[in-house]
């Protein structure tokens, strides 16, 4: 079997992969455009001539402004986390889809404030625009990856989130190209326009296009399948169904879907209840709490990796490094965004539902650990922060550098005449790994009822994490010094046994399998335990409904199948 081959949890009619389920992840990941550009553009346009000009920066002592660019960038973490625990009000009582809506009017109400700032009126609206975009673009972390993730059949479920992740680099490429300075291979707003207003709101308006593209786009795609289940609207569910699958209602691969989904839910109820506080409940079992803590750890650890830190302060890390100048610090934030971006589509298409989960996260942290233990070593034997304005880096300094980025070797070599190599470690070693996987794996961890509850459990763990690197990473680099690169180095390496002893491979796993899964142990073979139990009941079930000709037949059979699934589980739970 190739590495490419895809991994099916039953055999799959080829219809079922079609445009439309593409079409409408693809229109769903427009979100993550809007997250990804409002995360990125707001650090390089701080540093505008403009910008600073404009609100008068030069009047601030070092410590104030630092604490207000912090406070800017921070407070639409903040807003982000309160959002993101929002949407499973608004997804219980509005679905998948209209809670996007609401969300995306949310965020454009926010960047539309932001354009009223000015030197007359301050940084006020900046401030709060930023508060409610935030609030927007959490609630949207929440359920784009819930969306998509319930109307992905299995075997391409991790690609299909993974256009959420790719969206998000797409849109952070576009934020940080387009307040780009010099030595860039594009020219954005710092080169192309004198300083002005105009040049700093360039930016700020940019926010709206995304924002408006997503709420066109929502006007045209179908609510999830899975959660029209839930309500109890069954006929609009399968016809929205038969419509993403493209098949007929009658076909056994719908059949089967829909008595997975049914019996999940009938599970559920039975076990848990239904209504808004029920899924509360359910936090009793010791299985749920088990999969909301590996949910939020995945983020503690994405952020331990030094993601974070990077994306909002790379001129600080590259001082660090002992590299100085404006113009160095945005060229090296823009190829970042550059690199990620091309490395993204490798992981899109040829790695996430290929590899899987487990072994992607594993190994870039082991890599992405070396580099960091290698740049962390540097600075605490060559102290480079000491090196003079302008003076050439050390091979040792080359090396560190190395392992963040590829194209700043070519210019830095243009500019000091150095022969240099060429390559992304640390940014190869993390994009294709932690950077989208964790996203997938919450989308996909959780049952129907809890999967929202359970996804605004990440996303706020995922913003919270975000607003405390925003908020302290400079204060960390002032305390710690070198020691920084050593604890993420540290962190990437407790991540390598936490996936090892507690993630389960997920890809190819319907989504009303995973209380199998993550109660099937030990965890470092659960997936081909499950995977093998799935296609003798797969044999059975088609053995069943093999000689019924009624959709009711049909629908009686699988019914039977899966209450002999179900006892067959409780025994060997027993």
């Amino acid at each position: 079997m190739s590495i490419l081959t895809l991994k099916e949890d039953r055999p799959t009619p080829k219809a079922v992969y079609n445009w439309r389920v593409y079409l409408c992840a693809v229109t769903a990941s427009w979100a993550a455009c809007v997250i990804g550009y409002d995360s990125a553009f707001i650090g390089t346009t701080l540093a505008l001539p403009s910008f600073t000009k404009e609100f008068n920066f030069e009047d601030y002592s070092a410590s104030r402004l630092a604490l207000l660019k912090q406070n800017i960038v921070s407070v639409y973490q903040a807003g982000a986390f309160f959002g993101s625990l929002s949407a499973y009000a608004t997804s219980y009582y509005l679905g998948r889809r209209w809670s996007m809506v609401g969300f995306t009017l949310i965020f454009l109400l926010g960047a539309g404030i932001m354009l009223a700032a000015n030197e007359a009126r301050g940084l006020g609206p900046i401030l709060g625009g930023r508060v409610l975009a935030g609030f927007g673009v959490g609630g949207l972390s929440n359920m784009t990856p819930i969306y998509i993730s319930e109307l992905a059949p299995p075997a391409i479920r991790g690609r299909l989130v993974g256009f959420y992740e790719l969206g998000w680099q797409a849109g952070g490429l576009v934020g940080l190209q387009l307040t780009m300075a010099k030595l860039t291979p594009t020219q954005g707003v710092n080169t192309t326009m004198e300083p002005s207003m105009s040049q700093w709101m360039i930016p700020f308006g940019v926010q709206l296009i995304p924002g408006g593209l997503l709420l066109i786009g929502l006007g045209f795609i179908p609510e999830s399948p899975r959660w029209l289940f839930s309500k109890g609207k069954n006929e609009k569910a399968l016809k929205i169904l038969c419509w993403m699958r493209n098949l007929d209602p009658n076909d056994t691969y719908i059949l089967e879907e829909v008595s997975y989904i049914q019996h999940d839910l009938d599970r559920f109820r039975r076990d848990v209840g239904a209504g808004f506080w029920k899924p509360f409940g359910a936090l009793k079992s010791r299985k749920t709490q088990k999969r909301f803590l590996l949910g939020g750890l995945l983020f503690v650890f994405q952020n331990g990796s030094g993601i974070n830190a990077i994306n909002y302060y790379s001129p600080t890390v590259f001082r660090s490094l002992g590299i100085t100048g404006t113009n160095t610090g945005f060229l090296t934030t823009g190829i970042f965004g550059v690199v990620k971006t091309v490395l993204t589509f490798v992981w899109l298409f040829f790695l996430i539902d290929h590899m899987g989960r487990r072994w992607l996260l594993m190994i870039g942290s082991i890599g992405g650990s070396l580099c960091m233990w290698f740049v962390g070593g540097y600075i605490k034997i060559a102290k480079p922060e000491d090196a003079k304005e302008g003076a050439s880096l050390s091979p040792g300094g080359i090396a560190a550098i190395f392992m963040f980025y590829r194209k700043w070797f070519m210019s830095y070599s243009i500019l000091h005449g150095q022969p240099l190599l060429t390559g992304p470690v640390w940014t190869a070693f993390y994009t294709p790994s932690w950077n989208g996987t964790p996203w997938v794996l919450n989308s996909e961890m959780f049952d129907t009822n809890t999967r929202s509850l359970g996804q605004a459990n990440a996303a706020a763990n995922n913003w919270f994490w975000n607003f405390i690197i925003a908020r302290f990473t400079v204060q960390m680099f002032n305390a710690w010094g070198y020691g920084v690169y050593f604890f993420f180095a540290s962190m990437m390496i407790l991540s390598v046994f936490f996936v090892w002893f507690f993630i389960p491979e997920t890809k190819g796993i319907p989504l009303e399998a995973m209380d199998r899964l993550f109660t099937t142990k030990p965890t470092w073979r659960a997936h081909g335990r499950l995977m093998g139990e799935l296609r003798v009941n797969e044999e059975a079930f088609r053995l069943n409904a093999r000689g019924v000709n009624t959709v009711d037949e049909k629908a009686e059979a699988a019914e039977v199948e899966v209450e002999s699934r179900r006892k067959d589980s409780r025994a060997a739970q027993v």
